[in-house]
């Protein structure tokens, strides 16, 4: 399995932990989770021209800094 595909993967699952995470357990441990997960995911989603995804998860990610400067 290539590199891009396991940061893909760890990405995915690491999103689903960090919302448990921000509901269950501490806001700013979970949006540090979201960062770090979006941030691995987004060379796969470059690599194969998915646009709008690396889009989404820009948006995303510009949200998750929010909260952390707050």
């Amino acid at each position: 399995m290539k590199t891009l595909t396991r940061m893909r993967i760890v990405g995915s699952i690491t999103v689903i932990a960090a919302y448990f995470v921000v509901l269950h357990v501490n806001l700013l441990v979970g949006v540090v989770m979201n960062v770090i997960a979006d941030t691995i995911s987004i060379p796969y989603f470059v690599k194969t021209k998915s646009w709008d995804i690396v889009f989404m998860l820009g948006f995303l990610l510009a949200i998750s800094f929010s909260k952390l400067l707050s």
